[in-house]
Parts: structure tokens; sequence; C-alpha cells
């Protein structure tokens, strides 16, 4: 049994964990990330936000050829292209992401330990690697940033080839023609309007009425009629009765209205669980909740001060964006580096075929804490470079306060939602009003002018229209 003694011991290498070490790395802490995955990353960079976001961009370039008048190119490539030929470029691109997050902790003199941790006591961890060997770690400060996996129901006969979780479905070397998708959140929305963008036939099962509730209703009903423009078969507020697999090896779902649907392939995408079971928790007087996470306080502390919790092992938003900021403040605050700042105003993203952004706050928010407000917006289709790159599909909500106009939220539907959402979060960030977008010059042509047209046709209506909530 080897001894290792450090400053910081962070369990997990997704982006919550590279970013706790780093920081802490940088303030001259002796430093170790504990992994039981052979490859370094996490969730996000293995099975979650790398693949299915370079899996969305390929399948996009194909479905952009469409919009842009060359269909006839696309169809050709969608004819010669499989389901399994788009993984390959997914793990061409983790590869090199692997690479630079590996190079960038070693350049940070952070240790790598292979292993699964379990606590022996508050400060000491025992890391059992695959042949057995147990090595303990000490350290002043541990953060834990295990992340999630997805959630599998024991009564569903998964066998990681017709019927996956969102993990599996990466892997498989089945090419599906059609494929049912159980769960209208994040993931199911990503995966069902991307492959339905690929031209296999999806049908979306979810027991909610209304898909992805923390979105601007307006935006999300967008969604919906644009998904089902490209071919997703919705079923919303639906309860399956069970998930079995015929005779002849396809997977089919009862409905408790009585219907039966079957389809080449299955995912099913409800919920993901906090990976605390290995970590013994028990003997340190920490509980998890029901679903594997841990609470924590407004410095990411656990109940044991100096045992900190980041990432998805924490719940919502369970973003990688948030994730990198929670293990960075968790590690400015453990090591009482002064200059750490709250995250004010965190963008959001949904990475569906068309991509969904947010910022700030949405009508029913200010409604129902009585703020007054207006609203502006412009659609991708007045913009020439809508017309130029063919999405003409695309809209941006500015709201504002009635009085002040001051900015209060943008919401975004279209392509490259994620990356316009940053123009409003600035504005945000720093107070700003709606004006700002009236007397700043934009690029012509580019779909940032939405901001411009938005903003005009907010306080046109302002002006036109009788004081009202």
């Amino acid at each position: 049994m080897r001894f290792y003694d450090y400053d910081m011991v962070v369990v997990g290498s997704g982006p919550a964990g590279q970013k706790a070490a780093i920081q802490a790395a940088k303030l001259s802490k002796r430093v170790a990330i504990i992994e039981k995955a052979s490859q370094l990353g996490g969730a996000s960079l293995n099975t979650g936000t790398l693949p299915s976001k370079t899996l969305k961009d390929t399948i996009e370039y194909i479905h952009g050829l469409r919009r842009r008048g060359l269909a006839q190119l696309g169809a050709a490539l969608t004819r010669q292209l499989t389901l399994p030929d788009l993984m390959t470029r997914k793990d061409q691109v983790i590869a090199t992401e692997v690479a630079v997050i590996t190079h960038q902790l070693q350049r940070n003199h952070i240790n790598i330990i292979p292993g699964t941790a379990a606590f022996l006591d508050p400060h000491t961890l025992n890391v059992t690697q695959s042949d057995g060997q147990i090595d303990q770690v000490q350290a002043s400060v541990i953060v834990l940033a295990t992340g999630s996996r997805p959630r599998r129901p024991s009564e569903i006969p998964f066998d990681d080839r017709i019927i996956c979780d969102s993990d599996s479905f990466l892997r498989t070397t089945t090419n599906p023609t059609s494929i049912i998708v159980i769960g209208g959140g994040v993931v199911g929305t990503e995966y069902a309007s991307m492959l339905a963008a690929f031209g296999i036939n999806v049908t979306l099962i979810d027991r909610r009425t209304q898909m992805l509730r923390f979105l601007d209703v307006e935006i999300a009903q967008a969604l919906e009629a644009q998904m089902q423009h490209n071919g997703v078969t919705m079923r919303l507020g639906q309860e399956y009765l069970d998930i079995s697999v015929t005779d002849t090896g396809y997977p089919t779902v009862h409905l408790q209205d009585g219907q039966t649907m079957t389809a080449d392939m299955l995912l099913y995408t409800m919920g993901r669980i906090g990976n605390t079971e290995a970590l013994n928790l028990g003997t340190i007087g920490l509980t998890p909740d029901q679903h594997g996470q841990l609470s924590v306080n407004a410095h990411y502390q656990t109940a044991i001060p100096h045992i900190y919790a980041t990432g998805d092992v924490i719940g919502f938003p369970a973003l990688a964006a948030t994730a990198m900021e929670q293990g960075r403040l968790a590690a400015c605050h453990a090591f009482q580096l002064p200059d750490a700042h709250k995250i004010k105003v965190i963008p959001y993203g949904i990475y569906s075929i068309p991509e969904v952004s947010m910022v700030g706050r949405n009508e029913e928010e200010l409604t129902t804490a009585n703020v007054p407000y207006a609203t502006g917006r412009a659609s991708f289709r007045e913009m020439a470079r809508g017309h130029i790159s063919g999405d003409l599909h695309g809209l941006l909500k500015l709201i504002f306060h009635r009085e002040t106009h001051a900015l209060l939220g943008v919401h975004i539907i279209g392509a490259g939602a994620t990356e316009l959402i940053h123009i409003g979060q600035s504005v945000l960030t720093y107070g700003g009003t709606v004006e700002y977008f009236i007397h700043n010059v934009f690029n012509y042509p580019t779909m940032a002018e939405c901001y411009r047209t938005a903003a005009l046709d907010g306080l046109n209506r302002l002006h036109h229209q009788p004081p009202s909530h």
C-alpha cells in the first residue's frame, strides 16, 4: 500500500474536477485527481456533452445543405452515411480533447491517481486500482466531482444494442431506420431532434404535457413545432406501461392509452443518478438523496466544511459550463481566495436541431414576480443572413423592464443560438438597457443584427401601447 498526502484531492476528472484541480494548482497547492475510468474527462467528454454535440454538428451540416437549397446533395450524403459512420467522427474529437486535458493537468503538475475512491475517514480516501491494489490518499480539502450516469430502471430490458441509455447509444453499431425516444428532457430532446434531422423516424414519448418546462413557453412551443416539422412524432402526456422485445427482436412500448409502438431501436433518457454509491459516504456521515445527489451551501461545501461537491453530483443545472465554474469557485473558497465572484448570469444551451438558448428570466417568472416588462422579437427570416444560410424559422426574443428598459432576459431558437446568446449575456451581466442594441453597429449580414431588430420592435410596441402589465 502506498500513502499520498496532498493539499487538495479531487474525485472525478470531468469539467468540475478539472477546473477545481487547476485553480488549486495555480495557487501553488499540491493537487491530485482520482479517476476510476480508463480515460480522463468524465461523462461530459466521453459520453455526454462532447460526443452528442459532435453528432449534432455533423447532422446539422447535412441538414443545412437542404436548407440552403442543396437538398439533392444532402439526400445523397444521408443515403451514404450510417449512424456508425457519424460515431467515427465523434471518437476523433474525443481523442483530441482527452489529449488536451491530459496535457493541461500535467502542465499544472496535477497528479492523476487511477482507481475508485472510498472514504476511510473525513480526510482519508482508499483508492482501489483495477488490479486490486489499494493506495491511501490524505488531503486537507476534498472535492467530490463524481458526476452522474443515466438512470437504468431494472424493469427495462437494456441490452445496449437495440435498447440503450444515452451512454450505450454512443457505442451503437446498428443503423436504425426508426427509433423510440423515452423522455422529453434535454437529452431526449437533443437526440430526438438530431436523429429526425438525419432522416430516422423518431417517436418521442414523455409523460409531461410540455417539453422542457424551464424554457420560455413561446420558445418551447416553437421547438416542438420545428421538431414535428423535421419528422419527430410527439407523444406528450403519455405514460408507458411497459417496454419489451418482440419475438422478431424489436423493442415495443405499450402506452397507457392502449397503443403499442415498435421501432428498430429504443433510447431511454429519463433522469440521471449521481455517482456516490462507491464513495462509502456513510462512514463520514454524509447522505445523498434518492437520486444519489449531495446538497451543498452557496460555497459548494457539504455538511462537512472541508469536503466540497460540484457538477452533476449536486444536481440542477448539471451543465458542463456551470460545473467548470462551480469547481473553480469551490477551490477558491477552500483556499480563501478573495476575488471569487458569485455566478451572476448563466446561459443555458440546448443543442437540439434547431438550437435553443436562454439567459436571464422568462415571461412566466416576471409575471409571477410582478415585474412590469415588455418584449421585442426578431425573426431570422427578417435577416439577410437568415436567407443566405436558409435559417428562416429562428426567433430571438428580448425581455426588458417596461420603465427602466433594463434587459431582463434573452430567449433564442434557431441555428447558432448557443453562440448568439453571449451578446445578450454581456449586456445583462453589466446591467445594460435595451437601447444598447439600437445604438450599437452590428456587422452586416449577421444573425447578431436580430438584437437590433428585436430592440426596435420592443420599443416601438411599448410606445404604441397603452400601459398595462
